[in-house]
């Protein structure tokens, strides 16, 4: 079994993911950017309140001893006079020999005094910044600055301020290229249509480069449309023409007293007739025109089976009314119903409702064919059995002509085999939104 293959992603999506990944640099960008921020700013504001502590509590201290703590003590700070210091070794290591420049850049007149600084873990895994400062009298100030890397409340709304802008342009980037895209996406379906054979007019709307592509493809379709017409026409013409020299074969075979050999003639002339005419409604269906009227699918499809008289048995609701192109439909189903009954001697008609729409399907209890030759039964003159073709009525083109209208039309056309034998047609019946 063959893997699937991937259909390649369109080009609004892979522009989106260009600039969701364009935005996402931006904001990683951003967040390092503030991070990095954040870090200075909590060294440089707990320097700033170690300095102003230092120098507060020494000036207490010099003044009355006992209302350092008291006085000094808030819920981020916690100072304490002792004979030993907490910490008691002195740190160059960044970032603490960092802080301590700065404390002694905020207070130089602590340049001169030993001061030592370290980390502390706290409650909840917290990082406390402690240390310990000589005091003039020998003794020892012993602090503690509560969690040191908490982030700064500046910096946290800085970066959620810059998560909000980045999302919120992203919403407006994403926006605004599906507006962009839009009269591209119109054509890419319109090219889908035209290449099933639809007629469609194309709105030249959208940037200069999409409007002059949207003009050259209704110039194309309008060339297109036009050749297959003529080609069309031309065809029925000689097809149609050549009814007069078969009414004359026709008139001389009745004159030939041989009666196996006239016999023979009147064969060969009935089959050059059933051929023209096959071809006329193959033809016909290259270009037929068709508006979307109110009808009654279940009438439309009992006429077509009245034809042939009980060989053919309709079966499903009494009435199935849609908004669809009758003309075509009443073509597509004739032919299938007439293949149908040329090769399996029978047709039993099933109407039905799906949720893709009304569908009918006709069954025929014959040989079938293999699903290999499902895609080959919708060529033209295609026939499953090439040994035995001239011996089967039929030229091979009521399943194409029923697949050519429904293709133009909206419709579609797909085949299965019947486990107890034959084979079974069935349309979606092409659906206009009403109004």
């Amino acid at each position: 079994m063959p893997l699937p293959r991937f259909r390649p992603w369109r080009l609004p999506a892979q522009a989106a993911i260009l600039l969701l990944l364009i935005g996402l640099v931006q904001l990683a960008g951003s967040l390092l950017f503030y991070q990095s921020i954040d870090r200075q700013t909590l060294r440089e504001d707990h320097a700033r309140r170690i300095a102003e502590l230092l120098v507060v509590s020494e000036r207490i201290h010099a003044i009355d001893p006992r209302q350092v703590v008291e006085v000094m003590s808030t819920r981020h700070l916690e100072a304490e006079v002792a004979l030993r210091p907490r910490v008691t070794h002195a740190t160059t290591a960044r970032p603490l020999g960092s802080i301590a420049k700065e404390v002694v850049r905020w207070e130089p007149g602590l340049a001169g005094r030993e001061l030592h600084l370290a980390y502390s873990g706290g409650p909840a895994g917290r990082r406390d910044l402690v240390g310990s400062m000589r005091l003039a009298d020998g003794s020892w100030l012993n602090f503690r600055s509560s969690d040191i890397g908490s982030m700064w409340p500046v910096a946290t709304r800085a970066m959620v301020l810059t998560l909000l802008t980045a999302l919120a342009c992203l919403a407006v980037g994403l926006a605004a290229l599906g507006f962009l895209t839009r009269p591209l996406r119109r054509l890419t379906r319109a090219a889908d249509a035209i290449g099933h054979g639809q007629r469609v007019e194309i709105d030249e709307q959208g940037s200069a480069d999409l409007r002059d592509l949207a003009h050259a493809m209704n110039v194309m379709q309008e060339r297109i449309a036009r050749l297959v017409e003529d080609q069309a026409r031309s065809f029925e013409a000689i097809s149609h023409d050549l009814r007069t020299p078969l009414s004359r074969q026709r008139v001389a075979a009745d004159l030939v007293e041989d009666r196996e050999l006239a016999e023979i003639m009147g064969a060969s002339i009935d089959e050059m007739e059933g051929l023209i005419g096959s071809l006329q409604g193959y033809l016909r269906a290259q270009h037929i025109a068709s508006d979307p009227s109110r009808a009654d699918l279940r009438a439309l499809v009992d006429a077509v089976a009245a034809q042939h008289g009980d060989r053919v048995q309709v079966t499903g609701p009494g009435h199935a009314v849609v908004e669809t192109y009758v003309e075509p439909v009443r073509l597509a189903l004739g032919a299938l119903v007439d293949n149908a009954v040329r090769f399996g001697g029978a047709a039993q008609v099933t109407i039905a409702h799906a949720p893709e729409g009304w569908t009918v399907a006709v069954a025929d209890p014959g040989i079938g064919i293999p699903p290999r030759h499902f895609a080959d039964v919708l060529t033209p003159f295609f026939r499953v059995d090439e040994a035995r073709s001239r011996d089967v009525p039929g030229f091979g083109l009521g399943i194409p002509t029923a697949h050519r209208l429904m293709m133009r039309f909206g419709g579609e056309l797909s085949f299965e085999a019947r486990p107890q034998g034959g084979f079974v047609a069935r349309i979606r019946v092409p659906e206009a939104a009403e109004g």
